[in-house]
């Protein structure tokens, strides 16, 4: 195998961490829309968490893009 071929499978499995990320983004929002279902008055005290727990199941996705990236490009 050469290592054109070897950094394009590097790379690909470096890609498959967005969609973890890609998943937790969408339930942090799925659990954010049942807890304010349930609770209206709380929505102003959920919505920092919400909006945390967002950005980091982002930023796992987006490290694993830039390590894909490293990979592909190096």
């Amino acid at each position: 195998m050469d290592v054109v071929s070897a950094k394009m499978i590097g790379a690909g499995l470096a890609a498959i961490g967005v969609i973890g990320g890609g998943i937790g983004v969408g339930q942090v929002w799925a659990q954010y829309m049942n807890a304010v279902a349930r609770n209206p008055s709380m929505e102003d005290r959920l919505r920092t968490p919400a909006f945390l727990g967002f950005a980091l199941s982002e930023a796992t996705s987006l490290f694993a893009l830039v390590i894909a990236l490293i990979i592909l490009f190096t």
